[in-house]
């Protein structure tokens, strides 16, 4: 009783955390008919801030790191985001109400990561103390580029069923590079090889460091507007998008905590590492998986998709997921 009376403490604990003040501040807003708007033009600057930051300090950091230390999280982080979409296509995508590429997509987004989420998730364990490998962002795109191949394959096999048997050709390819030349990846990619391969010591911790928690808080702040706003798309698709997006992501964070975990006493994979993994498991892509589903599904719909992770997911993977990871990881590891 004790273990989970303390655990439940350091729970609650973690809601003081400035991001989840943000965004509960910006859904209070909207729920009370704010006409506060962020432009998207400040909303797409702080996003490319975010990244930048992020994969600035990942390649600094990778030039000292071990490759052989990254290669388990990164092949569950592949896992992971492949067994997240196939859950979501056998259960989801199954349910009465539920068009079955409407599911597929819900769940490819699901797979795929949310580039502000991790950022908040960092915030909060730099706040808590808690030490994690600068290289684990670096498993972005192995989480998320497979989710989204995998939910368009699956989609087009459907459809090929579907409309005369035989099953249409998925690009991989394309896709790949689809993904790779979207805004999200593109600048985290391009972060970490400036960090790998260039001097960015002076202009990271000059420029992008200090500012990094400010546009975290404007980022988190519109994405707590929205949420509120895209509640209403729900009311037009099945309610089973609510329950998806409101269980699905502790769902997915928990199992990758738990391979995590494995990683951790199999090669010293960090106990913060290992939040950040669940973190990106449990996150929905809110920049470059939507507009990839919208042009590779276009039969979905994207209220449902959309609606899920924007208004039910991503308030749940933050303000519940983050310090949920955060408080198993002191209770598992002893921080």
């Amino acid at each position: 009783m004790d273990l989970l009376l303390d655990f439940f403490g350091r729970l609650i604990t973690q809601f003081q955390s400035p991001a989840l003040a943000f965004l509960i501040g910006g859904m209070l807003l909207a729920a009370c008919g704010s006409k506060l708007q962020i432009p998207d033009a400040i909303y797409k600057f702080c996003v490319f801030m975010l990244l930048m930051r992020i994969g600035l300090q990942g390649g600094l950091e990778i030039r000292q790191a071990d490759l052989g230390e990254m290669l388990l999280p990164a092949v569950i982080a592949f896992v992971v985001g492949c067994a997240i979409v196939l859950v979501g296509r056998f259960t989801l995508a199954r349910l009465p109400g539920v068009r079955t590429e409407d599911g597929i997509a819900t769940a490819g987004l699901f797979g795929a990561v949310s580039a502000s989420t991790l950022a908040a998730a960092m915030v909060m364990l730099e706040e808590q103390e808690v030490g994690f490998e600068a290289w684990v962002p670096a498993l972005y795109p192995f989480m998320d580029i497979p989710a989204l191949i995998l939910a368009i394959l699956l989609a087009n096999m459907y459809f090929a069923r579907t409309e005369g048997g035989k099953r249409a050709r998925v690009h991989a390819g394309a896709i790949i590079l689809d993904s790779l030349r979207g805004s999200a990846l593109s600048a985290l990619l391009l972060g970490l090889l400036l960090g790998l391969l260039t001097n960015t010591e002076r202009v990271f911790e000059g420029f992008y460091d200090p500012l990094f928690r400010g546009f975290l808080s404007i980022l988190m702040l519109t994405m707590g507007m929205e949420a509120w706003t895209r509640l209403s798309e729900l009311r037009r698709v099945a309610h089973w998008y609510v329950v998806y997006g409101a269980f699905a992501p502790l769902v997915h964070g928990l199992i990758a905590f738990g391979l995590g975990t494995i990683a951790h006493y199999m090669t010293g994979f960090s106990p913060g590492g290992v939040v950040l993994l669940a973190v990106m498991a449990g996150s929905s892509s809110d920049i470059s998986g939507p507009p990839t589903l919208r042009a590779a599904i276009p039969s979905a719909n994207p209220s449902s998709y959309i609606g899920a992770s924007t208004s039910i997911g991503t308030p749940v993977a933050i303000a519940i997921g983050i310090p949920l990871y955060i408080a198993l990881a002191e209770a598992v590891f002893g921080l």
